[in-house]
């Protein structure tokens, strides 16, 4: 057996051994732990400005067996807590903690079957208690979320938040710095179906800030990537001026767009504008480009036929 092997062997006995003496034994043992803090009785017309912390550390007492019961079941019992009143605070106070449970020993709660006594705080020594006014508003919700649709897929559309506004309320100075609040992090990867997921708003400052509802549904819109020939799309002419007739040649084109399944086989010649700029013209030159102007949730098109357009002027300018 090697050196540490001994070593950890050893340790692990002489571990066994404090235990077993500290449970068996009756005399009297002092133990810190940690116990929650709970601040009640707030006045409805008011709300924290900061979080109260959510534990302390007591020194308890007890016998060695009552103290390892104690810190065994004290996350079990929600009445093993230390509870600060705040109903008479109007703005601001600072509770120093051995004072106030010395002088309020009833708002020390801990089970009468962990028997043990409640010695004194060892920290925090004090809590700063700062109120405000509460106020309540109305906010948009952004969702925080990457989106990577599976190869040969594609979102459509725009995405849709419902809610799309929620309720926050708490201290009027902090709500009024607030105009969005956002969802968690999300990272969609992969998707190839339409998402519709609920998603957690981010609670800022879950202690101060109250959040209605705590969560969103989001839904997009995924499709498989395909092409689809659009013909006899119109083509319009822009910057024309009255003092001219003017007429195209051809007066429809066609195209190929790529974009998602449903998307595209939705569309119709009108939803794509074709343009030629007049202003452009010139009278040596008969052949103008094409300027396309497509849907956002198309992701490409191509094969346009023709390219240009023969503008045929009957009036010149005078």
């Amino acid at each position: 057996m090697s050196f540490i092997k001994i070593k950890m062997t050893f340790g692990a006995f002489v571990l066994a051994l404090s235990l077993w003496l500290f449970l068996i034994s009756n005399n009297t043992y002092n133990m810190v732990v940690d116990m929650p803090i709970e601040a009640r009785n707030l006045s409805a017309q008011h709300a924290l400005n900061k979080e109260v912390p959510k534990v302390a550390k007591v020194r308890l007492k007890g016998t060695g067996r009552s103290l390892f019961k104690s810190y065994i079941l004290k996350s079990f019992f929600p009445n093993f807590k230390l509870v600060i009143d705040l109903e008479r605070i109007s703005e601001e106070y600072s509770f120093i903690l051995n004072d106030y449970f010395e002088r309020y020993p009833q708002k020390i709660s801990i089970p009468s079957n962990f028997d043990v006594q409640y010695v004194e705080i060892v920290y925090p020594n004090s809590i700063q208690i700062s109120l405000d006014e509460y106020k309540e508003k109305i906010v948009d919700v952004v969702v925080n979320a990457n989106i990577s649709p599976a190869p040969g897929y594609t979102m459509v559309g725009n995405s849709e938040i419902i809610p799309r506004k929620v309720k926050i309320a708490g201290p009027k100075e902090t709500i009024e710095k607030i105009n969005i609040v956002s969802t968690i992090k999300y990272d969609l990867n992969e998707i190839s179906d339409e998402i519709q997921t609920k998603m957690i708003l981010n609670t800022i400052a879950e202690d101060i800030i109250e959040l209605t509802p705590k969560e969103v549904l989001f839904k997009q819109k995924i499709e498989i990537i395909s092409e689809r020939i659009i013909s006899e799309i119109p083509v319009q002419l822009k910057n024309v001026v009255d003092e001219v007739q003017v007429f195209l040649s051809p007066q429809t084109v066609s195209l190929t767009v790529v974009g998602g399944i449903d998307f595209i086989s939705s569309l119709n010649p009108k939803d794509i504008y074709i343009n030629v700029d007049f202003s452009k013209w010139k009278p040596s030159v008969k052949f103008y480009p094409i300027q396309v102007e497509a849907p956002t949730d198309i992701i490409k098109w191509m094969d346009l036929s023709p390219q240009n357009i023969e503008l045929i002027v009957t009036k010149s300018i005078e």
